[in-house]
Protein backbone atom coordinates (compact mmCIF):
# COMPACT_ATOMS: atom_id res chain seq x y z
CA UNK A 1 0.00 0.00 0.00
CA UNK A 2 1.33 3.43 -0.91
CA UNK A 3 1.13 6.48 1.32
CA UNK A 4 -1.65 7.77 -0.93
CA UNK A 5 -3.64 4.57 -0.39
CA UNK A 6 -3.40 4.90 3.40
CA UNK A 7 -4.40 8.55 3.18
CA UNK A 8 -7.36 7.77 0.91
CA UNK A 9 -8.60 5.02 3.21
CA UNK A 10 -8.47 7.40 6.19
CA UNK A 11 -9.92 10.59 4.73
CA UNK A 12 -11.81 9.41 1.63
CA UNK A 13 -12.99 5.89 2.58
CA UNK A 14 -15.90 6.08 0.14
CA UNK A 15 -13.60 6.76 -2.83
CA UNK A 16 -12.35 3.72 -4.69
CA UNK A 17 -8.80 3.63 -6.01
CA UNK A 18 -9.95 3.96 -9.62
CA UNK A 19 -11.77 7.20 -8.80
CA UNK A 20 -8.81 8.49 -6.76
CA UNK A 21 -6.56 7.95 -9.76
CA UNK A 22 -8.90 9.90 -12.05
CA UNK A 23 -7.27 13.29 -12.58
CA UNK A 24 -10.66 14.91 -13.19
CA UNK A 25 -11.79 13.79 -9.73
CA UNK A 26 -8.60 15.16 -8.19
CA UNK A 27 -9.17 18.57 -9.80
CA UNK A 28 -12.82 18.82 -8.81
CA UNK A 29 -11.99 17.87 -5.21
CA UNK A 30 -9.09 20.24 -4.63
CA UNK A 31 -8.80 21.53 -1.08
CA UNK A 32 -9.42 25.27 -1.18
CA UNK A 33 -11.13 26.30 2.05
CA UNK A 34 -10.31 26.33 5.75
CA UNK A 35 -12.75 23.58 6.75
CA UNK A 36 -11.61 21.22 3.95
CA UNK A 37 -7.96 21.63 4.81
CA UNK A 38 -8.47 21.51 8.59
CA UNK A 39 -10.28 18.17 8.21
CA UNK A 40 -7.15 16.62 6.76
CA UNK A 41 -4.19 18.55 8.14
CA UNK A 42 -3.35 19.19 11.78
CA UNK A 43 -3.03 22.97 11.50
CA UNK A 44 -1.00 25.22 13.78
CA UNK A 45 -2.57 28.40 15.16
CA UNK A 46 -0.59 30.49 12.65
CA UNK A 47 -1.68 28.29 9.74
CA UNK A 48 -5.31 28.62 10.85
CA UNK A 49 -5.06 32.41 10.97
CA UNK A 50 -3.37 32.58 7.58
CA UNK A 51 -6.05 30.39 5.98
CA UNK A 52 -8.82 32.48 7.52
CA UNK A 53 -7.21 35.72 6.37
CA UNK A 54 -6.06 34.76 2.87
CA UNK A 55 -6.96 37.35 0.27
CA UNK A 56 -6.47 37.55 -3.51
CA UNK A 57 -4.07 34.64 -4.02
CA UNK A 58 -6.11 31.46 -3.46
CA UNK A 59 -5.14 28.21 -1.81
CA UNK A 60 -5.62 24.98 -3.76
CA UNK A 61 -4.17 21.53 -3.08
CA UNK A 62 -5.03 18.29 -4.84
CA UNK A 63 -6.08 15.46 -2.50
CA UNK A 64 -3.11 13.48 -3.81
CA UNK A 65 -0.61 16.20 -2.89
CA UNK A 66 -2.36 16.78 0.43
CA UNK A 67 -1.51 13.17 1.25
CA UNK A 68 2.15 14.24 1.41
CA UNK A 69 1.76 17.30 3.62
CA UNK A 70 1.24 15.84 7.09
CA UNK A 71 4.52 13.93 6.78
CA UNK A 72 6.46 16.67 4.97
CA UNK A 73 7.02 19.95 6.77
CA UNK A 74 8.95 21.19 3.75
CA UNK A 75 6.15 20.67 1.22
CA UNK A 76 3.59 21.98 3.69
CA UNK A 77 5.35 25.36 3.70
CA UNK A 78 4.99 25.62 -0.08
CA UNK A 79 1.22 25.03 -0.12
CA UNK A 80 -0.29 26.56 3.02
CA UNK A 81 -0.56 30.36 3.20
CA UNK A 82 1.51 32.24 5.76
CA UNK A 83 0.86 35.51 7.57
CA UNK A 84 4.31 36.53 6.32
CA UNK A 85 2.84 36.85 2.82
CA UNK A 86 1.29 40.14 3.95
CA UNK A 87 4.72 41.70 4.53
CA UNK A 88 6.04 43.66 1.55
CA UNK A 89 9.85 43.72 1.56
CA UNK A 90 12.52 45.61 -0.36
CA UNK A 91 12.31 45.15 -4.14
CA UNK A 92 9.17 43.00 -4.11
CA UNK A 93 6.47 43.58 -6.75
CA UNK A 94 3.47 41.75 -8.19
CA UNK A 95 5.27 41.37 -11.55
CA UNK A 96 8.90 40.87 -10.50
CA UNK A 97 10.10 39.60 -13.88
CA UNK A 98 8.64 42.52 -15.80
CA UNK A 99 6.51 40.28 -18.01
CA UNK A 100 3.69 42.75 -18.57
CA UNK A 101 5.81 45.35 -20.46
CA UNK A 102 6.90 42.54 -22.83
CA UNK A 103 3.35 41.33 -23.48
CA UNK A 104 2.78 41.66 -27.23
CA UNK A 105 -0.79 40.40 -27.03
CA UNK A 106 -2.76 39.01 -24.12
CA UNK A 107 -0.89 36.06 -22.63
CA UNK A 108 2.09 36.18 -25.03
CA UNK A 109 5.42 37.45 -23.69
CA UNK A 110 8.19 38.23 -26.23
CA UNK A 111 11.37 39.15 -24.37
CA UNK A 112 14.15 37.04 -25.92
CA UNK A 113 14.82 37.42 -29.66
CA UNK A 114 14.00 33.88 -30.80
CA UNK A 115 11.43 32.65 -28.29
CA UNK A 116 8.15 33.52 -26.63
CA UNK A 117 6.35 32.61 -23.42
CA UNK A 118 2.73 31.63 -24.06
CA UNK A 119 0.53 31.87 -20.93
CA UNK A 120 -2.30 29.62 -22.07
CA UNK A 121 -4.22 29.37 -18.78
CA UNK A 122 -4.37 31.00 -15.36
CA UNK A 123 -5.32 27.74 -13.64
CA UNK A 124 -3.12 25.28 -11.70
CA UNK A 125 -4.04 22.07 -9.96
CA UNK A 126 -2.16 23.36 -6.88
CA UNK A 127 -0.94 26.86 -6.07
CA UNK A 128 2.63 27.30 -4.83
CA UNK A 129 2.83 30.13 -2.32
CA UNK A 130 5.98 31.57 -3.96
CA UNK A 131 4.43 31.64 -7.44
CA UNK A 132 5.92 34.36 -9.63
CA UNK A 133 2.53 34.77 -11.35
CA UNK A 134 0.36 34.94 -8.24
CA UNK A 135 -1.05 38.16 -9.73
CA UNK A 136 -2.67 36.05 -12.45
CA UNK A 137 -3.31 32.46 -11.38
CA UNK A 138 -6.53 31.28 -9.81
CA UNK A 139 -8.59 34.18 -11.10
CA UNK A 140 -11.09 32.01 -12.98
CA UNK A 141 -11.97 29.48 -10.31
CA UNK A 142 -12.24 25.93 -11.61
CA UNK A 143 -11.93 26.64 -15.33
CA UNK A 144 -8.57 25.86 -16.94
CA UNK A 145 -9.86 27.33 -20.21
CA UNK A 146 -12.36 30.21 -20.31
CA UNK A 147 -14.77 31.28 -23.01
CA UNK A 148 -12.33 33.90 -24.25
CA UNK A 149 -9.28 31.64 -24.34
CA UNK A 150 -9.60 30.48 -27.94
CA UNK A 151 -9.82 34.03 -29.33
CA UNK A 152 -6.89 35.09 -27.16
CA UNK A 153 -4.95 32.10 -28.46
CA UNK A 154 -5.75 33.04 -32.07
CA UNK A 155 -4.11 36.42 -31.54
CA UNK A 156 -1.04 34.65 -30.14
CA UNK A 157 -0.88 32.17 -33.03
CA UNK A 158 -1.11 35.03 -35.53
CA UNK A 159 1.69 36.94 -33.81
CA UNK A 160 3.98 33.90 -33.73
CA UNK A 161 3.23 33.09 -37.38
CA UNK A 162 4.05 36.65 -38.44
CA UNK A 163 7.41 36.73 -36.60
CA UNK A 164 9.74 34.30 -38.32
CA UNK A 165 12.49 34.87 -35.78
CA UNK A 166 10.47 32.88 -33.21
CA UNK A 167 11.77 29.30 -33.22
CA UNK A 168 10.91 28.28 -29.64
CA UNK A 169 7.56 28.54 -27.82
CA UNK A 170 7.31 27.89 -24.08
CA UNK A 171 3.72 26.95 -23.25
CA UNK A 172 3.02 27.81 -19.63
CA UNK A 173 0.45 29.51 -17.43
CA UNK A 174 -0.89 28.49 -14.93
CA UNK A 175 -0.37 24.86 -15.80
CA UNK A 176 -1.23 23.85 -19.38
CA UNK A 177 -1.41 20.14 -18.51
CA UNK A 178 -4.57 20.82 -16.49
CA UNK A 179 -6.39 21.37 -19.79
CA UNK A 180 -8.31 18.60 -21.53
CA UNK A 181 -6.69 16.22 -24.01
CA UNK A 182 -8.67 17.79 -26.84
CA UNK A 183 -7.57 21.32 -25.90
CA UNK A 184 -3.91 20.32 -25.63
CA UNK A 185 -4.15 18.54 -28.98
CA UNK A 186 -5.60 21.68 -30.60
CA UNK A 187 -2.98 23.94 -29.02
CA UNK A 188 0.00 21.81 -30.04
CA UNK A 189 -1.35 21.25 -33.53
CA UNK A 190 -1.70 24.98 -34.13
CA UNK A 191 1.82 25.68 -32.93
CA UNK A 192 3.34 22.80 -34.90
CA UNK A 193 1.63 24.08 -38.06
CA UNK A 194 3.80 27.22 -37.89
CA UNK A 195 6.79 26.15 -39.95
CA UNK A 196 9.46 28.30 -38.28
CA UNK A 197 8.59 27.03 -34.77
CA UNK A 198 11.31 24.43 -34.26
CA UNK A 199 10.59 23.38 -30.69
CA UNK A 200 7.73 23.52 -28.22
CA UNK A 201 8.28 23.46 -24.49
CA UNK A 202 5.58 22.79 -21.91
CA UNK A 203 6.03 24.06 -18.35
CA UNK A 204 4.21 22.03 -15.68
CA UNK A 205 4.16 20.93 -12.05
CA UNK A 206 1.52 18.28 -12.78
CA UNK A 207 3.84 15.24 -12.40
CA UNK A 208 4.52 16.33 -8.80
CA UNK A 209 1.05 17.45 -7.70
CA UNK A 210 -1.27 15.52 -10.06
CA UNK A 211 0.74 12.59 -11.48
CA UNK A 212 -2.39 10.70 -12.59
CA UNK A 213 -2.84 13.38 -15.28
CA UNK A 214 0.07 11.86 -17.24
CA UNK A 215 -2.11 9.32 -19.02
CA UNK A 216 -1.18 7.10 -21.98
CA UNK A 217 -3.60 9.08 -24.14
CA UNK A 218 -2.02 12.41 -23.23
CA UNK A 219 1.40 11.01 -24.13
CA UNK A 220 0.02 9.70 -27.43
CA UNK A 221 -1.18 13.22 -28.24
CA UNK A 222 2.08 14.95 -27.34
CA UNK A 223 4.16 12.46 -29.35
CA UNK A 224 2.46 13.62 -32.54
CA UNK A 225 4.07 17.04 -32.27
CA UNK A 226 7.72 16.32 -31.55
CA UNK A 227 10.09 17.88 -30.79
CA UNK A 228 8.24 18.71 -27.57
CA UNK A 229 10.14 19.23 -24.31
CA UNK A 230 8.73 19.32 -20.77
CA UNK A 231 10.03 21.83 -18.20
CA UNK A 232 8.89 20.26 -14.93
CA UNK A 233 8.81 21.88 -11.52
CA UNK A 234 10.05 19.83 -8.55
CA UNK A 235 10.79 21.21 -5.11
CA UNK A 236 11.80 18.48 -2.66
CA UNK A 237 12.59 14.73 -2.62
CA UNK A 238 9.36 14.13 -0.67
CA UNK A 239 7.58 14.67 -4.00
CA UNK A 240 9.28 11.67 -5.55
CA UNK A 241 6.59 9.10 -4.82
CA UNK A 242 5.86 5.90 -6.79
CA UNK A 243 3.02 7.78 -8.52
CA UNK A 244 5.28 10.63 -9.60
CA UNK A 245 8.02 8.22 -10.69
CA UNK A 246 5.49 6.41 -12.89
CA UNK A 247 4.37 9.70 -14.44
CA UNK A 248 7.96 10.75 -15.20
CA UNK A 249 8.84 7.40 -16.72
CA UNK A 250 5.72 7.56 -18.88
CA UNK A 251 6.90 10.97 -20.14
CA UNK A 252 10.38 9.65 -20.88
CA UNK A 253 9.01 6.56 -22.63
CA UNK A 254 7.00 8.85 -24.91
CA UNK A 255 10.29 10.33 -26.11
CA UNK A 256 9.74 13.66 -24.35
CA UNK A 257 12.99 15.12 -22.96
CA UNK A 258 12.36 16.64 -19.52
CA UNK A 259 14.28 19.08 -17.39
CA UNK A 260 13.51 20.09 -13.82
CA UNK A 261 13.32 23.68 -12.67
CA UNK A 262 13.65 23.88 -8.90
CA UNK A 263 13.15 27.07 -6.91
CA UNK A 264 15.56 27.49 -3.99
CA UNK A 265 13.42 28.03 -0.89
CA UNK A 266 14.40 28.83 2.68
CA UNK A 267 13.47 26.08 5.11
CA UNK A 268 12.34 23.85 2.26
CA UNK A 269 15.30 22.77 0.13
CA UNK A 270 18.20 25.05 1.13
CA UNK A 271 20.29 22.09 2.24
CA UNK A 272 22.96 20.33 0.19
CA UNK A 273 21.87 16.82 1.17
CA UNK A 274 18.22 17.58 0.36
CA UNK A 275 19.12 19.03 -3.03
CA UNK A 276 21.44 16.15 -3.85
CA UNK A 277 18.75 13.60 -2.99
CA UNK A 278 16.19 15.45 -5.14
CA UNK A 279 18.55 15.62 -8.12
CA UNK A 280 19.46 11.94 -7.81
CA UNK A 281 15.79 10.94 -7.62
CA UNK A 282 15.03 13.01 -10.71
CA UNK A 283 17.79 11.38 -12.71
CA UNK A 284 16.52 7.93 -11.73
CA UNK A 285 13.23 8.72 -13.50
CA UNK A 286 15.03 10.36 -16.46
CA UNK A 287 14.36 14.00 -15.59
CA UNK A 288 17.49 16.13 -16.03
CA UNK A 289 18.10 18.72 -13.30
CA UNK A 290 18.18 21.92 -15.33
CA UNK A 291 17.81 25.12 -13.29
CA UNK A 292 18.01 25.96 -9.61
CA UNK A 293 16.27 29.34 -9.51
CA UNK A 294 16.67 32.00 -6.89
CA UNK A 295 13.16 32.71 -5.57
CA UNK A 296 11.69 35.66 -7.46
CA UNK A 297 10.90 38.76 -5.36
CA UNK A 298 7.15 38.39 -5.67
CA UNK A 299 5.24 40.45 -3.10
CA UNK A 300 5.30 38.76 0.31
CA UNK A 301 8.02 36.20 -0.45
CA UNK A 302 10.93 37.31 1.75
CA UNK A 303 10.42 34.37 4.12
CA UNK A 304 11.21 32.02 1.21
CA UNK A 305 14.30 33.73 -0.15
CA UNK A 306 17.78 32.36 0.49
CA UNK A 307 20.88 34.62 0.33
CA UNK A 308 22.60 34.26 -3.03
CA UNK A 309 25.90 33.48 -1.30
CA UNK A 310 24.28 30.42 0.28
CA UNK A 311 22.91 29.38 -3.11
CA UNK A 312 26.44 29.46 -4.53
CA UNK A 313 27.67 27.39 -1.58
CA UNK A 314 24.95 24.80 -2.21
CA UNK A 315 25.92 24.43 -5.88
CA UNK A 316 29.56 24.10 -4.87
CA UNK A 317 28.54 21.39 -2.39
CA UNK A 318 27.09 19.44 -5.33
CA UNK A 319 29.72 20.06 -8.00
CA UNK A 320 32.48 17.49 -7.79
CA UNK A 321 30.58 15.51 -5.16
CA UNK A 322 28.06 14.00 -7.56
CA UNK A 323 27.76 13.42 -11.29
CA UNK A 324 27.61 16.49 -13.49
CA UNK A 325 24.14 15.57 -14.72
CA UNK A 326 22.92 16.01 -11.14
CA UNK A 327 24.13 19.62 -10.83
CA UNK A 328 21.58 22.20 -12.00
CA UNK A 329 22.49 25.67 -13.22
CA UNK A 330 21.97 28.28 -10.51
CA UNK A 331 20.26 31.33 -11.99
CA UNK A 332 18.44 34.53 -11.13
CA UNK A 333 15.64 35.78 -13.35
CA UNK A 334 16.42 39.47 -13.04
CA UNK A 335 13.64 41.70 -11.68
CA UNK A 336 12.28 44.19 -14.15
CA UNK A 337 12.80 42.08 -17.25
CA UNK A 338 16.57 41.60 -17.44
CA UNK A 339 16.24 37.89 -18.17
CA UNK A 340 18.14 34.99 -16.63
CA UNK A 341 21.68 35.44 -15.35
CA UNK A 342 23.81 32.45 -14.37
CA UNK A 343 25.25 32.77 -10.87
CA UNK A 344 28.47 31.16 -9.65
CA UNK A 345 31.58 32.03 -7.71
CA UNK A 346 34.63 32.94 -9.77
CA UNK A 347 36.53 29.75 -10.57
CA UNK A 348 38.97 31.49 -12.90
CA UNK A 349 41.31 33.35 -10.57
CA UNK A 350 43.43 35.05 -13.20
CA UNK A 351 46.67 34.32 -15.07
CA UNK A 352 50.26 33.37 -14.36
CA UNK A 353 52.02 34.01 -17.65
CA UNK A 354 50.77 31.46 -20.17
CA UNK A 355 48.68 29.64 -17.56
CA UNK A 356 45.17 30.19 -16.23
CA UNK A 357 44.74 29.74 -12.49
CA UNK A 358 41.61 27.70 -11.79
CA UNK A 359 40.01 26.64 -8.49
CA UNK A 360 38.46 23.16 -8.35
CA UNK A 361 35.68 21.74 -6.15
CA UNK A 362 38.18 21.14 -3.33
CA UNK A 363 39.22 24.81 -3.54
CA UNK A 364 42.69 23.83 -4.72
CA UNK A 365 44.30 26.06 -7.36
CA UNK A 366 45.41 24.42 -10.63
CA UNK A 367 47.32 25.72 -13.64
CA UNK A 368 45.90 25.27 -17.13
CA UNK A 369 48.03 25.99 -20.20
CA UNK A 370 46.43 28.82 -22.16
CA UNK A 371 49.11 30.85 -23.95
CA UNK A 372 47.99 34.25 -25.11
CA UNK A 373 48.23 34.65 -28.86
Amino acid sequence: MTNADLFRNKFYPEIKKKMWNDWHWQLTHRLTGFSEIARILDLSDEEKKALEQQDAFPTAITPYYASLLNASVALRKTMLPSLKEKILSLGETNDPLGEEPCEVCEGLIHRYPDRVLFLTTQYCSAYCRYCTRSRLVGRHGDRPVTEGSKQRWENAFNYIASHREIRDVLVSGGDPLTMSDETIDYLLSRLRAIKHVEMIRVGSKVPAVLPMRITPNLMKIVRKYHPVFFSLHFTHPDEMTPETAKACERIANAGIPSGSQTVLLKGVNDDADVLKKLMHELLKVRVRPYYLFQCDPIAGSMHFRVPVAKGIDLINALRGHTSGYAVPTYAIDIPGGGGKIIINDQRCLGRDGDFLLLKNFENNVWRYPDPEI
